[in-house]
């Protein structure tokens, strides 16, 4: 009974069953009334005698002047009914000893005698316009009359209560099928609904279970649709996510095995008095535990960094020095390469809020990263310039250039389009990392970074940070 589509049919069934009882008792009381409403008007046809006398009192007098005289000096005998008792009252006479309503209108339809409302000038109603006859005088009429029975004392006949039962019966089949036919509907239009969402129930336990390339087809109204979609997308985000994972799993485990391999090969060397046990390979040794170490360093980096936890010191930050200060301690080892390193900054660049040291950290990752892929003789140029609100610093070289189809990957962690090259790099000193956390820091300050290349013309890393 839980289910929902159980409970969608029940409140179907449940809302038109109310909805068709109301309509079967308001119909069925609307009816009774409207036949008591329709016997309690008299028919004016049906007494001649009243007719005569007030087409006569207008021939003699020319108007309706002193009809009240002529009205009660007629009495008006309905067909006597067998247990009532008769009265009579100002020539008026019912059964049960109520008083029958006359009105007379003129020409013009205002009432000139109402022998129980009093109220002359008015207008007859839509009901009484309807029950109303002609009197005529030479073939013109002069005058309406109605006739009203007060309808406590309008009866039922057979016939009347006959159509009424069938009436009756009808509405109560009516709503009985209505009632069955809308629990039919509700079962249908519920199971339609709930359908999606047992879909996606069982879609999310598959991702729970593993099964990340499970999706759901998009479908149904169009809040379904959108949850359908939004389900289709996080389950392609989590794949996405795991692959990476994995492949940074596997990236991890082969950049720590080459270095640690380095060690033992060389610690074994040693114990086997393979090698001598001197400070030039105690001094090699300790370049590979720098190297191990840079890469935790930069591997920690990047997990605090994908789970929001990288920690800025953010203030009002000079762009230009920190740009400068960095070229400057960076400039011994592009002279040790030959390599040009300039550096085209204006002084008059706006402030930004950012952490001076992670801002440094991106320029000298990008400026390492340029100076690797940089030959001797080439030269390596880092600009900054105001562009669209927001600072933008440019490291540009004249290596070997990037092609099209690796620039999309040239921030992922551990990559390089020359697998020969990125061993070199990696006995260098580095960790394959230094693209991608700069594109971390960069990002957490609110920025974008980019790359611009074509193959044999260089390299441009640029990075964004907005103005305060």
């Amino acid at each position: 009974m839980n289910r929902l589509w159980v409970r969608l049919t029940l409140a179907f069934a449940l809302v038109i069953l109310v909805t068709a009882g109301a309509i079967a008792l308001l119909g069925d009381l609307n009816a009774r009334q409207a036949f008591r409403r329709y016997l309690s008007y008299g028919d004016p046809a049906g007494h001649p005698t009243l007719g005569d006398r007030l087409a006569e009192h207008y021939q003699v007098h020319g108007s309706w002047q002193g009809v009240e005289t002529t009205l009660e000096q007629v009495a008006i005998l309905p067909e006597p009914v067998p247990g009532q008792m008769w009265e009579r009252r100002h020539s008026l006479i019912i059964p049960g000893g109520g008083r029958l309503q006359v009105v007379l209108t003129d020409t013009d339809g205002r009432v000139v005698y109402d022998s129980l409302e009093g109220r002359p000038g008015r207008g007859l109603s839509r009901d009484e316009q309807a029950a109303a006859l002609d009197i005529t005088v030479d073939r013109q009429v002069v005058g309406r009359l109605v006739i009203t029975w007060p309808m406590q004392s309008a009866i039922l006949g057979p016939l009347e209560q006959s159509f009424l039962s069938g009436l009756r019966e009808l509405l109560v089949v009516g709503g009985l099928l209505a009632g069955g036919l809308g629990l039919l509907l509700g079962l249908v239009i519920s199971r339609s609904l709930s359908a999606p969402l047992g879909r996606l129930a069982a879609a999310a336990r598959a991702v729970a279970s593993g099964d990340l390339s499970h999706r759901v087809k998009v479908g149904g109204s169009a809040e379904l649709a959108e949850v359908s979609q939004a389900f289709n997308e996080m389950a392609a985000g989590l794949e996405e996510a795991e692959r990476q994972r994995q492949n940074l799993v596997a990236d991890v485990a082969h950049e720590l095995r080459t270095p640690l391999s380095v060690l033992q090969g060389n610690l074994r060397a040693i114990l086997d008095d393979v090698y001598p046990l001197d400070k030039a390979e105690i001094s090699h040794l300790y370049d590979e535990t720098r190297l191990l170490s840079r890469l935790v360093d930069d591997l920690r980096e990047l997990a605090l960094a994908d789970a929001g936890q990288l920690r800025l010191n953010l203030q009002r930050t000079d762009v230009a020095q920190v740009v400068r200060a960095t070229c400057d301690s960076l400039s011994l080892a592009a002279e040790a390469q030959n390599v040009t390193l300039t550096v085209q900054v204006p002084d008059d660049l706006p402030t930004v809020q950012a952490d001076p040291d992670r801002l440094a950290q991106v320029l000298r990752n990008l400026l390492v990263n340029a100076l690797r892929h940089t030959p001797p003789g080439g030269s390596v140029t880092v600009t900054a310039s105001l562009t669209n609100g927001a600072v933008e610093v440019a490291v540009a070289d004249t290596g070997e250039g990037i092609a099209p189809e690796d620039l999309p990957h040239v921030f992922d962690r551990f990559w390089s389009a020359d697998p020969s090259r990125a061993r070199a790099d990696r006995w260098a000193g580095g960790t394959g990392l230094g693209l991608s956390i700069a594109q971390s820091l960069v990002q957490a300050h609110g920025g974008r970074i980019w790359t611009e290349s074509a193959p044999g013309g260089g390299a441009t890393f640029r990075f964004t940070l907005p103005t305060m």
